[in-house]
């Protein structure tokens, strides 16, 4: 039996994952869900040696945000969004259409950072610090998924297979499959790099870059600018924001 204080979950379009963690700390037990199969019963078997007394939930998936509300009944929880505390500003014109992904990514940033969450989208977050040496969001770049670029080929077209995604051998493919791995692959890495580009101009300074998401070891693998991975980021910013807005 795993005890702790708070159930994070991130409930996003392509998995929806659960941890437990407690102030200060993740507890280090992840679990997950395809979004398209979370079911109550699911969700109870999963958790079901899991005690805690509170929930952080992000969601990006309203219909599934309202049945998770449901099944976890008058538990305590606390759903990310621009209205709670988050340890940073947020400057943006309309905060109310932030992905609560993104916001928990920002509040686990403790300096100005570019973080790129490659999920079902690929996202681009900007954290800066204002004159006040405030943190704050301040606006980001939306991209389509990996999956959605190496899905496409297959599902439009009558002789490209569907690949599993890996480093391809070489830029020159000698087989469809391995064409179609450095279309993607490099290909991918070539758009991550020229929005980066575009966005430290607008920043006029170089910033440092983290990368989290199913597919951030793969394309950060070849990519030097991006300084690290943290593959547990969301999490770390839903247990942040789990400390702020709790009381003890």
């Amino acid at each position: 039996m795993s005890e702790s204080e708070f159930l994070l979950i991130n409930n996003n379009n392509s998995r929806t994952k659960f941890a437990l963690a407690n102030r200060g700390e993740l507890v280090g037990e992840h679990r997950v869900i395809d979004t398209k199969d979370l079911t109550e019963i699911d969700v109870a078997d999963l958790l079901e040696e899991w005690n805690f007394s509170k929930i952080v939930m992000a969601s990006v998936v309203p219909d599934r945000a309202d049945e998770l509300r449901g099944w976890f009944g008058e538990t305590p929880m606390v759903e990310v969004s621009h209205k709670i505390k988050l340890g940073i500003e947020v400057d943006f014109p309309n905060p109310a259409t932030i992905g609560a992904d993104r916001l928990a990514n920002a509040a686990a940033v403790s300096e100005p950072m570019i973080v790129v969450d490659f999920g079902t989208a690929v996202t681009f977050d900007i954290i800066s610090q204002q004159n006040d040496d405030q943190l704050a969001y301040i606006g980001g770049v939306i991209a389509p998924g990996l999956d959605a670029m190496r899905n496409y080929l297959h599902q439009r077209t009558a002789l490209l297979p569907e690949i599993d995604l890996r480093e391809p051998p070489s830029a020159i493919g000698k087989s469809t499959e391995d064409a179609m791995l450095s279309g993607a692959v490099y290909g991918y890495r070539g758009l991550v790099r020229e929005i980066l580009v575009q966005i430290n101009n607008e920043l006029d300074h170089d910033t440092k870059i983290v990368a989290t998401g199913g597919y951030a070891d793969l394309i950060a693998a070849g990519m030097p600018e991006i300084e690290r991975v943290e593959p547990f980021l969301t999490m770390e910013g839903l247990r942040i924001i789990g400390d702020l807005n709790f009381t003890i």
